[in-house]
């Protein structure tokens, strides 16, 4: 038993720190190839945010146990919304600019549902994965077109050369590894608890992914960057649904459980909407601290709900 839990604690240890640093060092070199800030923002940081899902999502649908990536997947964008975006708001009100609520978030709700059409055929095969994967650089495009370019978006810690190159590929072999590590451990524990992998997924592993989102979202509200705390949540959100899932699709295709139609489905979508009408009929157009406590709650809700469908087959 010790030897799981230790191998879940340092895998999500690693994995958000590695991650991390696979940004900084990313990040150092595109800004020496010339690329903008802006762009740098748009694929090296929301993708960095984002890699320990897709790490741990890759790594356990090539082990055979795609279950727990669809749980990664699903119960991170349950969580980046009810505890990431409601811990940030219920600390300090999130301001929501108008391109989000004209864009963005009405992107994240289509995209939601056309994940659950996509389930409603019973499994994410290779077709569901290909579609998801296409549409994640037509999703991106879509949003970025008309937004204006900031070059002080985005602070870069400058490297030598030589620095920088070791931290990348350093910090990336950490990240895998540490997710073979993440994912072995809560393979384990979920046969020795006699849980699914689903539920590892959804829980223990979705937290420990989504810390790198919970930083980024709180320190951003604490420097007033308010849109990018909503920005981090929203990308997050979107790049798992097209890549995680899309990913892990295309690598195993696998049947899915009927837990996630009658609990995990429903949890997204609605948490999803939830933000987007928060935003959209606030009268201030913020997510301020009553909804914050709102979405806290839901969380709490959802864990609860969980454990009372685990309860009865223990």
């Amino acid at each position: 038993m010790i030897w799981p839990i230790v191998a879940v604690v340092l895998g999500i240890g690693l994995t958000v720190i590695s991650a991390d640093k696979f940004v900084e060092g990313a990040a150092n070199l595109a800004t020496r190839l010339g690329m903008s800030h802006f762009l740098i923002g748009l694929t090296i940081v929301s993708v960095g945010t984002s890699s320990p899902e897709l790490l741990v999502s890759a790594v356990a649908a090539a082990n055979g146990s795609p279950s727990l990536a669809l749980g990664n997947a699903l119960g991170s964008n349950i969580t980046n919304i009810t505890l990431v975006l409601g811990a940030t708001a219920f600390l300090l009100p999130l301001a929501v600019p108008k391109p989000l609520i004209a864009r963005e978030l009405p992107m994240l709700v289509i995209v939601s549902i056309c994940v659950c059409l996509l389930a409603i055929r019973g499994s994410f095969d290779l077709i569901a994965g290909v579609t998801l994967l296409g549409a994640l650089p037509l999703v991106l495009y879509y949003l970025v077109r008309n937004q204006e370019k900031s070059e002080g978006a985005i602070e870069i810690t400058q490297h030598k050369l030589g620095t920088a190159v070791t931290l990348t590929i350093g910090s990336l072999l950490v990240l895998i590894g540490s997710s073979k590590v993440l994912v072995w451990g809560a393979v384990e524990l979920a046969r020795q608890f006699g849980v699914s992998e689903l539920i590892i997924g959804l829980t223990i592993i979705a937290i420990g992914t989504s810390l790198p989102e919970l930083a980024a979202s709180v320190a951003s509200a604490l420097k007033n960057n308010t849109d990018m705390a909503l920005g981090t949540v929203i990308g997050s959100n979107l790049f798992n649904f097209l890549g995680v899932i899309g990913l892990a699709a295309v690598i195993s295709p696998f049947a899915i459980e009927n837990d996630v139609y009658s609990r995990d489905l429903p949890w997204t979508v609605g948490v999803t909407v939830l933000l987007f009408l928060f935003s959209r009929f606030s009268s201030k157009q913020e997510i301020n601290r009553s909804h914050g406590l709102l979405f806290l709650l839901l969380y709490v809700s959802y864990l609860w709900n969980i454990l009372a469908m685990i309860a009865p087959n223990s």
